[in-house]
């Protein structure tokens, strides 16, 4: 869901963005990647409820992205589950630090 559609559901939720080109493994596929990510948190449950990404090879990060929604993964044990670096999988640790995990 995107944070407009989880709102307009009646969830309350808590959206947070960050920068793909900022994780380190950005450069790896360009000198200046560009892209977003970001992740729609169901406060009430505590688990992600929807994710958007934009950028070069974004389509690599979906399979994760719908694993945590489809599993309702809680996000305190999304933070053990700590992501291959340096790759621009890096993205869900630098979304949960944004969290406030």
């Amino acid at each position: 869901m995107t944070e407009r559609q989880a709102r307009a559901a009646g969830l309350r939720v808590r959206a947070v963005e960050y920068p793909i080109g900022r994780v380190a493994g950005a450069s790896l596929y360009a000198d200046s990647y560009d892209g977003t990510a970001k992740m729609v948190v169901d406060i009430t449950r505590d688990v992600i409820v929807g994710v958007t990404l934009t950028g070069p090879n974004v389509g690599e990060l979906i399979h994760a992205a719908t694993v945590a929604v489809v599993g309702e993964v809680p996000l305190s044990r999304l933070w053990h589950a700590v992501p291959s670096y340096p790759a621009v999988s890096e993205i869900w640790l630098r979304l949960l630090e944004t969290y406030g995990l």
